[in-house]
C-alpha cells in the first residue's frame, strides 16, 4: 500500500517516484509506503491553493462556515477507524487517539462560528465628517507544518482557523504519522473546494524548507523543535513571510508543602507520561518543597509503577510505544547521560524487557539532580520525570525560568497566594493551578522565551491568519486647509 500526495482534489505520486516507510511503533511492521516529496511537488500544490484562494478568500463566512462543519461531521462519522490509525503508526493508545477526532471537530466548529462573528470593526473617527473601518483580511496560502505526536489534533489548531479566516492551505505531515492525515484527508477531501486543502508528505530539509521558501506562501504555521523554528525563522525572514512558531518546552511542575501529595503525585504522574512523554507541554522538571519531598518523591514512583504499558489497541493500556525508533533512541541516550552525570534511577531508567518487539520505555524517575544536567536544562519528550527539591516559592520560580523555555508550568497548592505568585512570575504561556497539561480552545496557547512566536487556540490564534486593514473615509467631500494652497498670492 503506498499513499499518494492530495493536490488540487487528487492523487498524485511525487515527481521523483521516491517514497519512506511507515512504522507500526508497536510491532516494527512497515504499513505503508509515503511519498518522499520535493520541490516540485510542493511548488504544484501551491499553485493549486493560489487558484482555489480566488474563489475561497472571497466566500462569506458563513459559506466557509457551513463546509467546515461538514469537514467536522464527516471527522466525527470517521472517528473508529482514523484512531486506529493514528494508533497504528505512532503507537497511540486508542482511547487517547478517538479524543484527537473530538478534538479536531470541535476546532473545525468553534473557529467556524469565531470567525463568522466579526471581520472587522469601527473604530472612533478622527473628526466628525469621516469614519475607520477596519476590515480582517486573509493571507492567501498557509503553509502548515504538523507534528507527529498529535497529528490531527495539532492539524486542527492550524487547519481550522487558517480555513475559517478565509485561506488556503498547504500541509506538510511529519515523516512519522503522514498517514493519518493522508487518511483523514482521503475521507473528507472532497467536501471541499479543489485545492483549498493540500497534502504533500515528504522530509523535512526537502519538502518542508521548499514549502518555507515558496515565495508565494505568505505565512508559515510550525510546531516542532526549537533547532527547526529558529531555521524557518531564519529562512522566512528573507521574504519578510509571517511566521507562527509552537516550539519545545521544559516544563517545571512546582509541589508545596500544603499540596493534596495524592493528587501531585497522581497529576505528576499523568502530566509526565502520557502519550510516552511525547508532548511539548509534558512535565519535564518537578520542584517540589523539602518538607514534603520524601512522601511526594514515593507516591510518585508508586504512581510510575502503576501504568500499564502495551497494544495500543488494548483498552487497558495506559501508554504505548514511543512513536519511532529515534524517539526511542533518543531517550536511551538521554538517560544514559543523566546517570552519567550523577543523577539516580528510583524507577525505569531502561526499555521495557517483556517485549521483544516495540519502542516501549519504562516510566523514569529521577532524584539527586543538579540545575545543570541536561535532563533539567533541554527538552527530553521522553517519559523521564527529574525531582528536585526546594525550600520557597521564590526558589521554585527562580528554578522554574532558569532554561530557556516557557512554554508552560503547573503549581499544586491549596494557598490562592502562592498560586497567583508563581503564575505571575514563572515565565510561561500557560500556567496550570493543580492540575497539568489543561486547555481551553477558547484561550490562547503558546511560549514565551524560546518556546515560540504566536499563539494557538482562542480568538488570538484566527488572528494569526488574518490582516488588519484600515479604510479611511471622509464623506465630507471638500479641499482641506491642510493640503497644498497652489495659489500664490499675487
Amino acid at each position: 500500500m503506498s499513499y499518494k500526495n492530495y493536490i488540487n482534489n487528487n492523487w498524485f505520486e511525487s515527481e521523483s517516484g521516491k517514497t519512506f516507510k511507515a512504522i507500526n511503533p508497536f510491532t516494527e511492521e512497515v504499513i505503508s509506503e509515503v511519498q518522499a516529496s520535493n520541490e516540485t511537488d510542493i511548488n504544484k500544490a501551491v499553485e493549486a491553493a493560489i487558484k482555489a484562494y480566488k474563489e475561497w478568500g472571497h466566500m462569506t463566512p458563513g459559506e466557509r462556515r457551513d463546509l467546515l462543519r461538514k469537514l467536522a461531521a464527516k471527522s466525527l462519522e470517521n472517528a473508529e477507524p482514523l484512531a486506529k490509525t493514528i494508533s497504528k503508526e505512532m503507537g497511540k493508545p486508542f482511547k487517547e487517539a478517538l479524543g484527537e477526532i473530538d478534538d479536531l471537530a470541535e476546532y473545525l466548529e468553534y473557529y467556524s462560528e469565531l470567525a463568522r462573528d466579526q471581520i472587522g470593526r469601527i473604530v472612533a473617527p478622527v473628526d466628525n465628517e469621516s469614519m475607520s473601518l477596519v476590515k480582517y483580511e486573509p493571507y492567501g496560502v498557509v503553509g502548515c507544518i504538523i507534528p507527529w505526536n498529535y497529528p490531527l489534533s495539532l492539524m486542527g489548531w492550524k487547519l481550522a482557523p487558517a480555513l475559517a479566516a478565509g485561506n488556503t492551505v498547504v500541509m506538510k505531515p511529519s515523516e512519522i504519522t503522514s498517514l493519518s492525515i493522508l487518511h483523514w484527508t482521503e475521507i473528507v477531501g472532497d467536501i471541499m473546494p479543489a485545492g483549498v486543502i493540500n497534502v504533500v508528505t515528504g522530509y523535512g530539509d526537502e519538502a518542508g524548507e521548499a514549502l518555507v521558501r515558496h515565495p508565494e506562501v505568505p505565512i508559515i504555521t510550525f510546531t516542532g523543535s526549537v533547532k527547526t523554528g529558529k531555521r524557518i525563522a531564519k529562512i522566512s525572514a528573507k521574504n519578510l513571510k509571517k511566521v507562527s512558531l509552537e516550539l519545545g518546552g521544559k516544563d517545571p511542575v512546582v509541589v508545596c508543602d500544603d499540596a493534596d501529595i495524592e493528587v501531585a503525585a497522581k497529576g505528576t504522574s499523568w502530566g509526565g507520561f502520557v502519550n510516552a512523554g511525547q508532548v511539548c507541554t509534558s512535565v519535564e522538571r518537578v520542584y517540589v518543597y523539602e518538607e514534603v519531598a520524601k512522601k511526594f518523591t514515593e507516591a510518585l514512583v508508586e504512581e510510575a509503577k502503576k501504568i500499564k504499558l502495551g497494544d495500543p489497541m488494548d483498552e487497558l493500556t495506559d501508554v504505548g510505544p514511543m512513536a519511532s525508533l529515534s524517539q526511542f533512541n533518543n531517550t536511551i541516550n538521554k538517560v544514559a547521560l543523566a546517570k552519567k552525570q550523577g543523577a539516580r534511577v528510583l524507577t525505569g531508567g531502561q526499555k521495557d524487557k517483556r517485549f521483544k518487539k516495540g519502542f516501549f520505555y519504562l516510566p523514569t524517575v529521577f532524584d539527586r539532580i543538579s540545575s545543570d544536567m541536561d535532563i533539567i536544562t533541554e527538552e527530553s519528550f521522553s517519559p523521564v520525570i527529574p525531582i528536585q527539591t526546594v525550600r520557597s516559592m521564590e526558589e521554585a520560580i527562580s528554578l522554574s525560568n532558569s532554561t530557556k523555555y516557557g512554554l508552560g508550568c503547573t503549581v499544586f497548592t491549596k494557598d490562592l497566594e502562592k498560586a497567583m505568585k508563581a503564575a505571575d512570575k514563572i515565565k510561561s504561556g500557560t500556567v496550570c493551578i493543580n492540575s497539568p497539561l489543561m486547555e481551553n480552545i477558547a484561550a490562547p496557547f503558546g511560549g514565551m522565551k524560546q518556546s515560540g512566536i504566536g499563539r494557538e487556540h482562542g480568538t488570538e490564534a484566527l488572528e494569526e491568519f488574518r490582516q488588519a486593514k484600515h479604510i479611511f473615509i471622509d464623506y465630507n467631500h471638500e479641499n482641506k486647509d491642510w493640503w497644498f494652497n497652489n495659489e500664490k498670492p499675487s
